[in-house]
């Protein structure tokens, strides 16, 4: 596996992909449409020489999975913390996929100054929640019932880790 930054006209589709996967069979997105191509366009043209697109390739060279970060609310006084985020192709799960990404993605934040990483998890997503901590995330809260997606609510727990 090799970690790279990931390119829109390259790996755009592969991201739509992994993403409108999330959105339709879990909680990891507290989304219900899935993710056109324009929009995804756009999530790129909105990071590009600010915030990264980390892609995990396999021996092949084909996106598995993608780690990225963007502004965490978007105060002036929120600068120096971002809001991360990390996806792994349903068929390459739990192969240490998201570990190596998020190592990546710490490793770039810290590279560029920030203070802060957060993570918003479905407090049901046990696995994310597991990675978070193996990182030396930590739980700062949980917003009870703020999402409502599969017939039910969704409790939305923040990470965070200190750079």
């Amino acid at each position: 596996m090799r970690i790279a930054p990931c390119d829109f006209s390259r790996d755009g589709h592969t991201i739509q992909a992994i993403f409108n996967h999330a959105i339709a069979h879990t909680t990891a997105l507290y989304e219900y449409e899935p993710r056109d191509i324009a929009r995804i366009a756009d999530w790129f043209a909105q990071k590009e020489g600010k915030y990264p697109v980390l892609g995990a390739f396999d021996d092949d060279g084909r996106l598995i999975g993608f780690a990225s970060y963007g502004p965490f609310r978007g105060f002036p006084a929120n600068l120096y913390s971002v809001e991360h985020s990390v996806y792994v192709h349903p068929d390459h799960r739990g192969q240490g996929i998201a570990d190596t990404l998020m190592r990546a993605l710490i490793q770039t934040a810290t590279e560029q100054g920030l203070h802060m990483m957060v993570g918003a998890i479905d407090a049901t997503n046990v696995a994310s929640i597991a990675l978070h901590h193996k990182l030396g995330f930590e739980h700062s809260g949980t917003l009870k019932e703020v999402g409502f997606k599969f017939d039910r609510w969704l409790d939305l727990a923040f990470y965070q880790l200190k750079l």
